[in-house]
């Protein structure tokens, strides 16, 4: 297939990074198939309902008939502004690594304290403390999480088990998803990982993940 054909891939990272963190994800990805884009946006300095708006003027310049979504931690509450905000006309479906989308009980605890919070800054406004647009359904949506505990979220305390080190496995799950699942990997690795990269193509072609027996 041509690159305007393939389906293509949007990739949106987490908090405090750039798009770059998503590199080796994309790069797993083309491999299986996709075409892939990179989106960077400002974590901290706008919300995750502004960071939105940006996505889609990047997404209107994607020609391809099938636009996949995957966004790690943050970048998964982007996507559910996003497709509140847009719902999408094209199909195609959407995987998000490690999003806490009930809340962050990491960011909660931060957020008692006044230099954290500033430091956390927009990313807080419903985003990380909760206050997320609800999911429709409209777009197939699969959320993996981690549940090995390597992270900084531990030094936060307060974590529930099982996690991956800063989200906790129940903040991975919400009303309207169509499929979960855990793998036994960190939150950054998430973004990384062969098997996250394994599991969020085979759900990107078939609507679900692959469980083993």
């Amino acid at each position: 297939m041509t690159p305007g054909t393939r389906p293509t891939v949007v990739l949106v990272h987490g908090l405090f990074l750039h798009g770059t963190a998503m590199l080796p994800m994309a790069a797993q990805l083309r491999h299986a198939g996709f075409a892939t884009r990179n989106f960077s946006y400002p974590t901290r300095e706008q919300s995750p309902r502004d960071n939105a708006y940006a996505l889609k003027r990047l997404c209107e310049d994607i020609d391809a008939p099938v636009v996949h979504f995957v966004g790690h931690s943050l970048g998964g509450l982007v996507l559910r502004h996003f497709f509140a905000a847009f719902p999408q006309r094209r199909p195609g479906r959407v995987v998000t690594l490690g999003t806490p989308h009930r809340y962050s009980q990491a960011a909660r605890v931060l957020a008692r304290f006044e230099l954290a919070r500033r430091f956390l800054n927009k990313s807080l406004e419903h985003g990380l403390l909760g206050g997320v647009p609800p999911w429709d359904g409209a777009h197939e949506l699969g959320s993996i999480a981690g549940t090995l505990p390597v992270g900084l979220g531990r030094v936060v305390g307060g974590l529930p088990a099982p996690n991956d080190g800063t989200v906790a496995v129940e903040e991975t799950r919400m009303d309207g998803m169509s499929d979960h699942i855990c793998l036994p990997i960190s939150h950054l690795a998430l973004m990384f990982a062969p098997p996250a990269a394994y599991q969020t193509a085979y759900f990107l072609r078939h609507g679900r993940f692959r469980h083993e027996p």
